[in-house]
C-alpha cells in the first residue's frame, strides 16, 4: 500500500534501470509534480521537463544505475520513512466522505480525453469505484449527500464538546472516527442519510438517467376522490442505491470472526441502516389543492421527503439513547448490558466509549474545547462550566450588528434599519 498523497510517476531517465527495490523507494519518496511541469510532461516527448526528485544521500553520477547511486544511510531513511508513512495509514484512511469537500463534476462536464472521474475521486474503496463507474452521474449527489450530513452533524452538535469538526484531509473527520464512540455511530448514520436524501431527490428533478419519480403505491387511507400522482421523491430507490454504495467498504472487509474489527464493522452497518430507514420511515405524504379560487375541491398528493432536519433530530434522539454493544465469539454484536432492549435496525450502537474531548489529543483526533464559545448562563452542555471542563473562561465583548426597526411597504419589499450592540462573550480557557 502506497501513500496517496504522493506522485508516483518520475522521470523514466531516472530510475527505469534501477533495481526494483531503489525504484520503488525512489517513486514513493517523490513530492508531488508542480502544475507547470505536469502540464509539460504530459505533453509530447519532444523537449518534455521530466522532475527528477532530490533524495538525501543519494548523489548523481553516470553508470549502470542511471544517475542515481545509493548510499547504505540513504536506504536506511527511505526504508524507515517507508514504514513510519505505511504506519499512519490506519489513523489517516481515506473516505468517501471526502466527495463532500471536493464538489464532484457531473457527466456533462467531463472533458474528452481525461482521466475517467472514478479514477481521480479520492477516498473510494474497490467496490465503491466499481459503483461509481456504471453510475458517474450519482457521484455528485452522493457528494452533495455527504455534505448534508456532515453540515446536519454540525449543527446537532453545536453546543456539544465535540462538534463535529473536520480536518483537512481526505479522512475528514480525522482519527476520531477510529474509535466506535456514540458520536461516530451518529456520522455514520446522519451520512447515509444525507446519500438517500440527495439521490431520492435527484430521481425525481430528473438528474438521474437510471431512475424517475416515485412509484409508490396510493396509499389506502386516502380520500377517494384525491388524486395519487405528481411527482413524488423516489425514496426507494434513493434506500436501494445509498445501501449498495454505503456498505460496500464495510462488505468488502473480512476479519476474522469475533475480532474487534468485525464487531466495528456490524457497528458501521447497524448505524448506516438506521440513518437511511430515519429518511424512509419519515417520508409523508403532501397535497396540492385544485379548484376555482383555491376552493380545493380537487387534490393531487404524492411521496416527498421530510425536512432533512426532522431527520437530524430524530437521529440525535438515537444517539442519546445509542446502546453499547461487544462481538461475541460468533461474530455477532450483543448488549453489554442485557437489562435494556436489543436494538432494532432503527437504532445506533456502539463499541467504543467516547474518548476525553475536553483536551487536544493527536492519538484520539480530539480537538478539545479551548477557544470555544460557551454560554455562562447555561446550565447544559452549552454552559461554560461544562463546556470549558471546569478549566475556566475568558469574557470579550463584540460588535454584533442586527436588522431591526423593519417595516413593510406596499408593494411588496420589507426595509429594516441596522442596529449595533455590544454584548459579552465567553470562550474557554
Amino acid at each position: 500500500m502506497r501513500p496517496a498523497h504522493y506522485d508516483q510517476t518520475v522521470s523514466p531517465h531516472t530510475v527505469s534501470s534501477a533495481p526494483a527495490r531503489l525504484r520503488l523507494m525512489t517513486q514513493i519518496t517523490c513530492r508531488p509534480l508542480p502544475e507547470s511541469l505536469e502540464t509539460q510532461k504530459r505533453g509530447s516527448s519532444a523537449g518534455a521537463l521530466f522532475w527528477k526528485p532530490f533524495i538525501p544521500g543519494v548523489f548523481r553520477s553516470p553508470g549502470p544505475w542511471g544517475g542515481l547511486r545509493p548510499t547504505m544511510p540513504s536506504l536506511l531513511l527511505l526504508a524507515a520513512a517507508l514504514l513510519s508513512s505505511w504506519a499512519q495509514l490506519p489513523a489517516e484512511a481515506s473516505s468517501w466522505w471526502s466527495l463532500a469537500m471536493n464538489p464532484v463534476q457531473r457527466p456533462e462536464m467531463f472533458i474528452i480525453g481525461a482521466q475517467p472521474v472514478c479514477s481521480q475521486l479520492p477516498g473510494l474503496s474497490p467496490g465503491q469505484r466499481k459503483l461509481c463507474q456504471l453510475y458517474q452521474e450519482h457521484m455528485a449527489y452522493i457528494g452533495e449527500g455527504a455534505k448534508t450530513g456532515i453540515k446536519e452533524c454540525q449543527y446537532q452538535f453545536r453546543q456539544r464538546r465535540w462538534n463535529c469538526s473536520t480536518v483537512d484531509n481526505t479522512s475528514v473527520f480525522g482519527r476520531v472516527m477510529q474509535i466506535g464512540s456514540r458520536e461516530t455511530a451518529f456520522t455514520y448514520a446522519v451520512s447515509a442519510a444525507g446519500v438517500v436524501n440527495a439521490i431520492s431527490r435527484a430521481c425525481r428533478e430528473g438528474e438521474l438517467s437510471t431512475c424517475g419519480c416515485s412509484r409508490t403505491a396510493r396509499p389506502k387511507d386516502l380520500p377517494r376522490d384525491w388524486l395519487w400522482g405528481g411527482c413524488g421523491d423516489n425514496v426507494e430507490y434513493g434506500y436501494r442505491f445509498a445501501k449498495e454504495f454505503v456498505d460496500a467498504r464495510e462488505r468488502e472487509k473480512n476479519f476474522a470472526k469475533g475480532s474487534e474489527e468485525q464487531g466495528r464493522v456490524l457497528m458501521n452497518l447497524q448505524n448506516n441502516e438506521a440513518g437511511r430507514r430515519a429518511v424512509y420511515k419519515m417520508a409523508d405524504i403532501a397535497c396540492k389543492c385544485h379548484g376555482v379560487s383555491g376552493s380545493c375541491s380537487l387534490k393531487t398528493c404524492w411521496l416527498q421527503l421530510a425536512e432533512f432536519r426532522k431527520v437530524g433530530d430524530q437521529l440525535k434522539e438515537k444517539y442519546d439513547s445509542a446502546a453499547a454493544m461487544r462481538i461475541t465469539r460468533k461474530g455477532k454484536l450483543e448488549l453489554v448490558n442485557s437489562r435494556f432492549n436489543q436494538p432494532t435496525p432503527e437504532d445506533l450502537v456502539y463499541v467504543d466509549p467516547s474518548p476525553d474531548y475536553c483536551l487536544r489529543n493527536e492519538t484520539t483526533g480530539s480537538l478539545g474545547t479551548q477557544g470555544r464559545l460557551c454560554n455562562k448562563t447555561s446550565e447544559g452542555m452549552d454552559g461554560c462550566e461544562l463546556m470549558c471542563c471546569g478549566r475556566g473562561y475568558d469574557q470579550f465583548k463584540s460588535l454584533q450588528v442586527e436588522r431591526c426597526h423593519c417595516k413593510f411597504h406596499w408593494c411588496c419589499f420589507v426595509k429594516c434599519k441596522k442596529c449595533t450592540e455590544i454584548v459579552d462573550q465567553y470562550v474557554c480557557k
